[in-house]
């Protein structure tokens, strides 16, 4: 996954969860924030950031925010880009899922079961499988956790899966570090332990939570290694 038209700014100050304000060559520009998530430990003032210039006269912000630097790692912090990091993982082999032992024939983003929309569906000769996949950005001595804040629609997404398993669907949670060189995943019961307990039992119905790093440059990120999930 490639970035256009990359710009170094400084960071300054989010006033609602969609919009920012930031330093790029002296000049205080609005920002379109592509992550609705808090994001406030990546996001503090003075923070070097990098932005995403449009070439698109009708926008409203000329600028996308894209990623933060963080003491001396780089964090994607675009919530739209985990499902095309991970159909691109899966194009390119670079995803491996348990259970499917088969070559993929299909693949296509987002398809509705039930009550959800799951980002990827895919088939084999012989399988079908539901993957949805979550953006992950807050880090705490090199270990990562999901979510930054409660989010009631991940916690039904999880309990489909669990519906989907039990029908006879393969079933994956994949989560998308958006760094590297971390330690593990884990659920943030701190933020929200009923996601987190929804979480361990879907891993006991059958639904497979993997979670892969990523190489991350200024304007570009792809799927790394898969790390080690501690739930």
């Amino acid at each position: 996954m490639k970035y256009n038209n990359i710009v170094k700014g400084k960071f300054l100050e989010r006033p609602n969860r969609f919009i920012s304000y930031c330093e790029i060559d002296n000049n205080i520009e609005k920002v379109h924030v592509k992550n609705t998530g808090k994001c406030k430990e990546l996001l503090i003032p003075n923070s070097v950031v990098y932005l995403e210039e449009s070439d698109n006269p009708n926008r409203k912000t000329k600028y996308s925010l894209i990623s933060v630097q963080k003491n001396d790692r780089l964090i994607n912090m675009d919530s739209q880009v985990p499902n095309k990091v991970v159909y691109e993982g899966l194009k390119n082999n670079k995803i491996v899922l348990p259970e499917l032992d088969e070559e993929i024939i299909y693949i296509k983003p987002e398809k509705t079961y039930e009550n959800s929309r799951f980002d990827i569906y895919l088939e084999t000769e012989n399988k079908k499988a539901f993957i949805e996949v979550k953006g992950v950005t807050l880090e705490d001595n090199d270990i990562v956790m999901f979510p930054d804040a409660k989010t009631e629609r991940g916690v039904k997404h999880i309990n489909e899966l669990i519906k989907a398993s039990n029908d006879g669907y393969l079933s994956y949670i994949i989560f998308v570090v958006q760094m590297s060189d971390i330690k593990y995943f884990t659920p943030n019961d701190k933020m929200h332990k009923e996601l987190g307990d929804a979480l361990r039992i879907a891993k006991k119905n059958g639904v497979n939570i993997l979670a892969y790093d990523c190489n991350v440059t200024t304007d570009t990120i792809e799927i790394k290694d898969e790390v080690k999930v501690v739930l």
